[in-house]
């Protein structure tokens, strides 16, 4: 047993300790990581000190625009984008359902207010005009056979038909005289008696008859039929007017002067008035506005609210054509603000529009200080126009960084407001500038800088 137990310790004593291999391995590849680490720390250390000292950073810039005035140096208090759209968009529909027959206008077409611009087919309406034209003349002759009352032949023709009955009631008479003493000398039969006073009472009774009928005709016909027939008239007259709108309505005229902006259908399709599907009947034929009418629509963030009044001057311009200048005038304010976008509507009457401003296109407006006697909601006037920056330009000590010359030029600036369309500077810029957006933390007054190409 001893030399059992002194086998096992030297056994023992051989064993490789392999968790400590493994521990001595780990720490080594820390150690790795940690040098790799250190290494690309100092690296980019070492590129930015040198850029700092010599190098260029790379910077994105904006030109900043001029504030724009008036000729007579009136100053811009606002600067804002929207959209131009017409006074009134009309979509010309229809007064009844048909199909079209024939397309007058395409997209763009000026036409004037009148102007045939679609024809419906018109079979139906026309046959209905047709009969409703017979009914009223039907009316007509019959109106004016009561207003004419009787004529002379059928009052000649009465007289002498009641002559005729007051003579064969003389005659009856003197026929039931001799029958009744006949009669009474027992001579004739009660029968024969019987029978003369029946064709006497008769004949007393058609003479009575035709006197009423011959009053009547030489006094003519009621006043009350008269008005009847005359009411009867007046409703086939309605009827006749009503189916000629119908087919008047068939073509379908501009109802005003200008320009067609959308052709919404095509020879052989269905316009309807009522129900209308994507690809069954349309409800309009065209949309048209009158261009020299025309407005910009743009939402004012309620922050810059209170420097917009009604009848503002304004400037317009188009990112179409920035060089071309419109004058323009608040016309509409909105009574109610959009609460999702904090913003309010308001529409700029473009006084003076030509042909290259058209609708749905991007248009930026200056809304110029109140005049002598204007005020504006918020009650002040600013003398001097400021020019406007994105909010990152600006530092958190008040300044901006230009780049001139290839050189970052640190600029004090002072801020007159925040908008949302960016940050106002009252003094320190004066437009034409190109001031670093977003500038690196680390940027110093002098330092090479280049402009980051887009």
């Amino acid at each position: 047993m001893p030399d059992e137990a002194r086998l096992d310790r030297e056994l023992e004593g051989l064993r490789i300790d392999r968790s400590a291999a493994r521990r001595g391995r780990r720490g080594k590849l820390s150690t790795v990581w940690i040098v790799i680490g250190v290494s690309l720390v100092a690296v980019l250390a070492g590129w930015r000190i040198a850029a700092l000292l010599g190098g260029s950073l790379e910077v994105e810039t904006l030109r900043v625009s001029a504030p724009r005035a008036g000729s007579a140096g009136r100053a811009v208090v606002l600067q804002a984008a929207g959209y131009v759209v017409p006074h009134y968009r009309i979509e010309v529909a229809s007064k009844v359902v048909g199909r079209v027959k024939w397309m007058g206008v395409e997209k763009g077409d000026k036409v004037k207010s009148g102007d045939p611009i679609v024809r419906l087919e018109d079979d139906e309406y026309q046959a209905r005009l047709h009969e409703s034209v017979g009914s009223l003349e039907s009316s007509v002759a019959r109106l004016k056979e009561l207003e004419a009352g009787s004529r002379p032949e059928e009052v000649r023709r009465a007289r002498a038909n009641l002559s005729e009955a007051r003579a064969q009631l003389g005659r009856a008479t003197l026929d039931l005289e001799r029958a009744t003493g006949l009669w009474k000398q027992a001579i004739a039969s009660k029968e024969d008696f019987d029978r003369a006073q029946h064709e006497r009472d008769a004949l007393a009774e058609r003479v009575e008859s035709l006197a009423r009928t011959l009053e009547l005709l030489e006094i003519g016909p009621r006043i009350e039929h008269i008005e009847a027939a005359a009411a009867e008239v007046k409703r086939a007259e309605g009827i006749v007017a009503y189916n000629r709108t119908l087919v008047d309505a068939t073509v379908i005229r501009a109802p005003v002067t200008g320009t067609v902006l959308e052709r919404n259908v095509e020879v052989g399709e269905l316009v309807t008035t009522g129900f209308v599907g994507d690809r069954g009947a349309k409800g309009y034929v065209v949309a048209m506005a009158d261009l020299q009418d025309i407005q910009v629509e743009l939402d004012i963030s309620q922050d810059d609210f209170a420097r917009v009044f009604m009848s503002q001057a304004a400037i317009v311009a188009t990112d179409a054509y920035r060089d071309r200048e419109y004058q323009g005038r608040v016309v509409e304010i909105s009574p109610e603000a959009d609460r999702q976008k904090a913003t309010v509507q308001v529409k700029v009457q473009i006084l003076q529009p030509d042909e290259l401003i058209r609708p749905e296109m991007n248009a930026n407006v200056a809304f110029f200080a109140p005049e002598e006697g204007q005020r504006s909601a918020a009650g002040a006037e600013r003398s001097t126009p400021l020019v406007t920056i994105p909010a990152s330009a600006v530092r958190d000590d008040g300044s901006v960084f230009l780049l001139i010359d290839g050189q970052a030029v640190r600029r004090e600036v002072r801020v007159a407001r925040r908008t949302s369309a960016g940050v106002e500077i009252e003094t320190g810029l004066s437009g034409g500038e190109e001031v670093i957006l977003d500038p690196p933390e680390g940027l110093q007054d002098g330092q090479s800088v280049e402009r980051r190409e887009a």
